[in-house]
């Protein structure tokens, strides 16, 4: 018998499709440059190219090589489009070094936060939303 399954895969210690990890995610925007300033100078990404695709958007790369794709697309159904911070709703989460100094910058760069170091977590969270709505977490883990 093979150890293929019946999708041609074969299995792994995790079963299913033998994921390995996270290799980027879609953000959808409306307005590059005011994203790219909040992503770029505000947040520190570092930009990388991107293919020449029939819309706007940049692409921004970790150390690791994961990356985070800002697209263009304001008639997405995706898009929340409001500044209100709620973090039920669908998000993106980034591991920083330090929650103060996290604060301390995004409180110097004006952006309104939701601090919540007593979560039921093992890590402390802090909200943000990008200039389209888009909620963003930053996480460290508890001391």
């Amino acid at each position: 018998m093979s150890a293929e399954t019946s999708t041609g895969l074969a299995p792994t210690s995790r079963g299913g499709l033998g994921l390995e990890s996270l290799h980027h995610v879609s953000v959808c925007v409306t307005d590059i440059d005011r994203v790219k300033r909040f992503y770029g100078d505000v947040l520190g990404l570092k930009e990388v190219a991107r293919p020449d695709f029939p819309f706007g958007g940049a692409w921004y790369e970790f150390d690791d090589g994961k990356q985070i794709h800002l697209i263009v697309h304001p008639d997405t159904r995706t898009m929340r489009g409001i500044p209100m911070i709620d973090i039920r709703d669908g998000h993106l989460a980034l591991r920083v070094r330090s929650y103060q100094d996290t604060v301390d910058h995004l409180r110097a760069h004006g952006v309104e936060l939701l601090e919540w170091p007593r979560n039921v977590t093992p890590w402390l969270q802090i909200y943000v939303t990008d200039p389209d709505g888009n909620v963003i977490e930053f996480n460290v883990d508890r001391p």
